[in-house]
């Protein structure tokens, strides 16, 4: 019973506390409801016009504005606003007031209330009974005043009296700044920002025009320009002159000019990041973009116009520009100017070919004249490979001079023993009283004359080589290097010719081409189109000449061949004579124009296997391809293989000569004469071929030209008519048989010339390589012996 007890008393004491201490908030929220509202605090709401708080805190407006102030406290009321009203606190006419912060007498009541902030209609209240928003107008200034600080008054609604409480605070106080005026009145700052908009962009154009036009390229318009350019340059190059002057000037300019825009439009717009688009936007296009563009392409004449704005911002900057330029002048030393090398002008007048007014041939010669030093002659020289030249133990004979005259050329180095051994020059104007018949030799002909031999290097420039040539000593040159690759002592090698005429070419970039010409060039041997009037020299030759030219030399290094190397062409088979007559035949010399595009052509091959033949073939020049064997086995071969042997081969045919002891048989006994008439072919080869047994010789072999190709092809009754006639030599003859061969010659035909004529004019002689070389190499050493020769390729 006693815990119960004290259970309960504990139950009725909490209630008993609870109940007091509600009875003590009703009568507290009874005291508050008779007290009416309470006006704690206020901050700036909105704003039609810049607002906004000090750095202490104060509510800074502008004047003439409305603004909206939200109030905090409590039971706020919509006719709270009547409640509030503002006192001046301060007014100055400077800003001196501390940002609203000043101290201010301590009196906690307004003795007077300003008109100056009016209250609009009532408070917008929350639903809590503890804000609101009230709207109020801030009236003009005095034109003395530049600052003004209001306190806010609360009215006391528990005073019968009307009694206003002022809350000194800085939460309670709001300042109030005068508007910000311009600087200047509205339409002349337009008309400033225009016209600096103006200077902005000529001191932009003028820095882009003027300083591009550096004074040589304002020398170069005084002397070439047009009138025009002639006029504005002289204008614009005295101020040029002074470079770094006149940058500073321009650059000061520009920045003064775009400085004081900016600031008149921040003033005109009262916003800066309005004033910072403005001014960028109207700089960028109008201060920059169009000038620059208009002033890259028609500098000059912008310049020369603006010249005595220049010169005036010139003045008004000296004071700064100067110095600068000074400083300049002395750090980067003197304004030289563009000036081109050989390259770059070369590269400028390619890359401006479109608008130069050039043609290409004009800018073919500048570009080869500019190059010429850069250049060696062993870009441009004929390779010695490629050179005509001629042998200095040439006999000058018809042959030879055709030759050099249907060369074109003018000038013929002369070697001795080998092609790189140059020693001499031959000019075609020194056969002008050379015949022909004389049998004169090259050499003879150089030495009278000796003409000088110019050797130069091959790593000598073109420049330096034309100033040679331009000397008068010679057009033509040898070109050669020191060669000391390899084993032995270095020695003089020579290169190849280089002419003033490849100089000339280099220098235009072109081809000069004359009617004797054979290639458009020489390094890449390009022929030119075939010459319609090219003039044929084959007129004045005899009808024996072959077919297939080739030099007298070739000829006789085949002439040796075969009588050293192939013992069916041995002296003892074949006289020299007879042999040399058989080379000359004009269908013994052949040859094989090689087609690239058809290798495997029919043309192609020499000998074919299974394919019976009855020639011999010697090759002279170009390369073939030999395929042999059951094994098919292919290997090269050059020059001076031969081929078909066993094609000519023929029984022997047995001549006895008289004899003093025994009876003569009919052929031995036969005079010259008769030995003529029984053996006559009548221009045919019938009789002779029907004595001796057909052979057919069919080769197990191809032979296929793999390049152009020179060779001989001596045919079986070639052979045979060869083999007749040097035995038919070789026999003792009767003085009468001379004079009848002689008297046949006068009278008969070339088409019924007999074997005999073979040996007509075979008399011995003491030297017989020697004899068989003249004439080879002078074919015209007589009139007589000329009738004889002609007979005797008939013959054969």
């Amino acid at each position: 019973m006693a815990i119960d007890s004290s259970e309960l008393g504990f139950t009725l004491t909490l209630l008993v506390f609870s109940g007091v201490l509600a009875a003590s908030r009703a009568e507290e929220a009874a005291v508050e409801s008779r007290s009416g509202p309470r006006i704690l605090g206020m901050r700036l709401e909105k704003s039609d016009t810049p607002a906004g708080t000090t750095e202490r805190g104060v509510i800074q407006v502008t004047e003439g504005s409305d603004i909206l102030l939200r109030f905090y406290g409590l039971h706020l009321l919509p006719n709270t606003s009547a409640l509030i009203k503002f006192t001046e606190l301060y007014s100055s006419d400077k800003d001196d007031d501390t940002f609203g912060a000043l101290m201010t007498p301590v009196n906690m009541t307004c003795s007077e209330l300003t008109k100056d902030v009016e209250v609009k209609g009532s408070m917008v209240v929350t639903n809590q009974n503890t804000s609101g928003v009230v709207s109020l107008r801030i009236k003009q200034l005095r034109k003395s005043e530049a600052v003004k600080v209001f306190g806010l008054c609360v009215r006391d609604t528990q005073e019968k009296e009307e009694t206003w409480n002022l809350m000194d605070d800085k939460d309670g106080r709001v300042r109030v700044v005068e508007v910000a005026k311009s600087l200047l009145p509205t339409w002349l700052q337009v008309i400033i920002i225009c016209f600096l908009l103006v200077l902005s962009g000529m001191f932009s154009g003028l820095n882009l025009g003027l300083m591009a036009l550096d004074p040589m390229e304002l020398r170069i318009v005084q002397t070439c320009g047009t009138d025009k350019e002639k006029k504005y340059a002289r204008k614009i190059e005295p101020i040029r002159r002074k470079g770094n002057y006149l940058l500073c000037s321009l650059l000061l300019g520009n920045v003064l000019v775009n400085t004081t825009l900016t600031i008149l439009l921040d003033d005109l717009t009262k916003s800066g990041i309005g004033a910072v688009v403005a001014s960028t936007v109207g700089i960028v296009i109008f201060g920059e973009i169009v000038p620059q563009a208009l002033c890259s392409r028609h500098g000059l004449a912008v310049g020369a116009n603006t010249i005595m704005v220049t010169k005036l911002f010139m003045l008004l900057t000296f004071p700064l520009s100067w110095p600068i330029s000074k400083l300049l002048d002395c750090v980067l030393g003197q304004e030289i100017g563009t000036v081109y090398n050989r390259e770059k002008l070369v590269g400028m007048l390619k890359v401006t070919e479109p608008y130069n007014g050039l043609d290409k041939e004009e800018l073919n010669m500048i570009q080869g004249a500019l190059e010429l030093r850069t250049k060696t002659v062993e870009a441009v020289m004929t390779p010695v490979g490629d050179c005509f030249m001629i042998h200095s133990d040439t006999v000058l004979d018809f042959n030879t001079m055709s030759e050099i005259m249907e060369s074109g050329y003018t000038r013929i180095p002369v070697y001795d023993h080998e092609r790189s051994n140059i020693v001499d020059i031959l000019y075609v104007k020194d056969l002008a009283f050379v015949d022909p018949d004389d049998c004169t030799t090259l050499k003879t002909i150089t030495k009278f004359y000796n003409h000088p031999v110019h050797f130069v290097f091959h790593d000598t420039k073109l420049d330096s080589m034309l100033e040679e040539f331009k000397k008068g000593k010679s057009h033509l040159a040898i070109v050669q290097k020191v060669n000391n690759e390899g084993e032995g002592d270095p020695f003089y090698e020579v290169l190849g010719l280089v002419t003033l005429e490849d100089v000339i070419e280099e220098i235009i970039k072109s081809e000069i081409l004359d009617e004797s010409d054979l290639y458009t060039d020489n390094r890449n041997r390009k022929k030119v189109a075939p010459n319609k009037n090219k003039r044929d020299f084959s007129a004045f030759k005899g009808e024996s000449e072959s077919k297939v030219k080739i030099s007298p030399q070739l000829l006789l290094a085949a002439h040796r061949f075969l009588a050293t190397e192939v013992s069916l062409f041995s002296p003892s088979q074949i006289s020299d004579k007879v042999l040399l007559r058989i080379l000359r035949h004009p269908d013994v010399i052949q040859e094989i124009k090689f087609n690239e595009g058809d290798k495997r052509s029919p043309h192609h091959y020499v000998y074919q296997r299974g394919k019976p033949v009855d020639y011999f073939a010697l090759i002279l020049q170009g390369r073939v391809e030999v395929e042999a064997g059951n094994e098919n086995m292919k290997f090269e071969t050059g020059p001076f293989s031969f081929y078909g042997v066993m094609a000519i081969s023929v029984p022997t045919l047995e001549f006895r000569t008289p004899s003093h002891h025994g009876e003569l048989n009919r052929t031995a006994s036969l005079s010259g004469g008769d030995r003529m008439d029984s053996l006559s072919v009548s221009g045919s080869n019938s009789q002779l071929n029907s004595s001796i047994p057909a052979q057919q010789y069919t080769p197990d072999f191809y032979v296929r030209a793999l390049t152009d190709l020179q060779f001989v092809k001596i045919t079986r009754s070639q052979y045979q008519n060869g083999l007749m006639a040097s035995r038919l030599d070789s026999t003792p003859q009767s003085p009468e048989s001379g004079h009848n061969a002689l008297c046949l010659d006068q009278t008969t035909p070339p088409a019924n010339t007999t074997i005999t004529d073979l040996g007509a004019d075979s008399t011995p002689t003491e030297n017989g390589p020697d004899e068989t070389t003249l004439l080879l190499l002078n074919e015209q050493n007589s009139p007589h012996t000329a009738n004889h020769h002609s007979q005797l390729e008939n013959s054969i």
